[in-house]
């Protein structure tokens, strides 16, 4: 188990007044070493979805081909996380702002702001409903909506602090997660031969290989685009891949193949309420740890974006620890009134479009490069650079066609298909000097 980072791997919190950089680089005496990082991306899959995406799996297809499912998808993750990981680590930009110099400009990183921000906060308000409505259940007594607006405002009160707070929160609540869910598991597999359930067939429908690496890539696909939100904190190259690497094969392969084992152990799809009520107390814990880091970053990254947006539309620095007061008591409010609940399918369509940014970034930032030179030359003084382009009239032509191929074309993997459409248009548009 990793240990905790010491005292000098942590820069000082200052409170409501750590903006945490949101709209300049951060500075290398703000960088952390990459166990803090990789930690907090582990938390970002340590997550009881992901039991459920391979007890999904685990309902349609063999143990065997659940890892190739799982190993296709956590390649395509850890590919668009490392490519944007680097980017976001030269330039110490978030994703958002990142964005002004890598394809969208000035104004469209502002759209690309409040994308991602209204897809992360609407996942803050079910991942909020979801711990109420589980908390509830497991303890009776107080109502849904006291728990959720508990859970969404003590979340709100970690990510205000920034960075550095949600480092400490990672620190405890992944150990915690993986202790108090593997004793859980433990229990439920302790009967059952580790062979049988190995090549034991699946319970379900048939899932394709296409169709299994589409749910493992498209569930954390948001997660890959945001990764400069994360990554601006690393000092090197070799720390972003480490990072990465880690965080996201283990996220992947140790909680979605355990989800696989106990889909086939239970012969069921619903092995979360499974391991949430194995004890009472441990089931609420689990619960608790499990959201509470996914949603830091849901409530930190949709802060990051609406902070850039607010200056691309009104030219003022909004500071990002007032906007995440804001989207936290939106967001609870959401998950609360039972609104959260309906925004699943939008949601889902929505991640749609996330994809596509990542292809056009990667592609700018690596291979067009047409605003490179000025963000190298910034760079050196630890500045932004002077001047934005306004709007990029092809990027935003790329944006919308990709997002439609991702949606339409049922062949392969949709959120694949989103994602090199967007890389391959955009690098045409750029070979033929439509980027400008």
């Amino acid at each position: 188990m990793p240990q905790p980072p010491v005292t000098a791997d942590l820069p000082a919190d200052t409170g409501l007044a750590r903006d945490d950089y949101a709209l300049d680089r951060v500075p290398a005496t703000a960088r952390y070493g990459w166990a803090t990082i990789a930690v907090q991306r582990f938390g970002l899959l340590s997550a009881l979805s992901q039991f459920l995406l391979g007890a999904t799996l685990g309902m349609g297809m063999t143990f065997w081909q659940a890892v190739l499912a799982i190993t296709l998808g956590a390649a395509i993750l850890e590919l668009v996380a490392i490519a944007l990981g680097i980017a976001g680590m030269r330039e110490g930009m978030s994703t958002s702002l990142l964005a002004r110099w890598a394809g969208f400009g000035r104004y469209g990183s502002g759209l690309v702001g409040v994308g991602i921000a209204v897809a992360l906060l609407g996942w803050f308000g079910v991942q909020s409903a979801v711990l109420g409505q589980g908390i509830s259940a497991m303890l009776g007594g107080s109502p849904a909506w006291i728990w959720a607006i508990a859970g969404g405002l003590v979340i709100t009160a970690i990510v205000v602090h920034g960075f550095a707070g949600m480092a400490w929160t990672a620190w405890v609540t992944v150990p915690a997660f993986l202790a108090l869910a593997g004793w859980a598991i433990a229990m439920e597999l302790a009967e059952r031969p580790l062979g049988e359930l190995i090549s034991s067939a699946p319970a379900g429908p048939a899932i394709s290989l296409a169709q299994g690496a589409t749910l493992v890539a498209g569930g954390f696909i948001v997660g890959a685009v945001i990764s400069p939100d994360m990554c601006r904190f690393n000092r090197n190259t070799a720390d972003v891949v480490k990072q990465t690497v880690v965080g996201i094969s283990l996220g992947e392969y140790v909680l979605a193949l355990v989800g696989v084992l106990l889909a086939h152990a239970l012969r069921t799809g619903d092995v979360v309420t499974i391991v949430t009520t194995t004890s009472g107390t441990v089931g609420v814990l689990v619960l608790v740890t499990a959201t509470a880091k996914v949603n830091d970053w849901n409530l930190y990254a949709a802060s990051l974006g609406v902070t850039n947006a607010l200056h691309t539309a009104f030219g003022v620095k909004t500071g990002r620890a007032a906007v995440t007061v804001v989207l936290g008591v939106v967001g609870t409010a959401l998950a609360a009134l039972g609104m959260a609940d309906h925004l699943v399918d939008f949601l889902i369509l929505l991640g749609v479009a996330i994809p596509p940014i990542a292809g056009i970034m990667v592609a700018e930032y690596f291979v067009v490069r047409t605003w490179r030179a000025p963000l190298e030359e910034s760079r050196e003084r630890g500045e932004l650079p002077a001047h934005a382009p306004g709007w990029v009239p092809a990027a935003l032509v790329v944006w919308v066609a990709s997002g439609l191929i991702g949606h339409y074309v049922t062949w392969g993997i949709p959120a694949l298909n989103a994602l090199l459409s967007a890389f391959v248009l955009y690098v045409l548009a750029g070979r033929t000097k439509l980027i400008r």
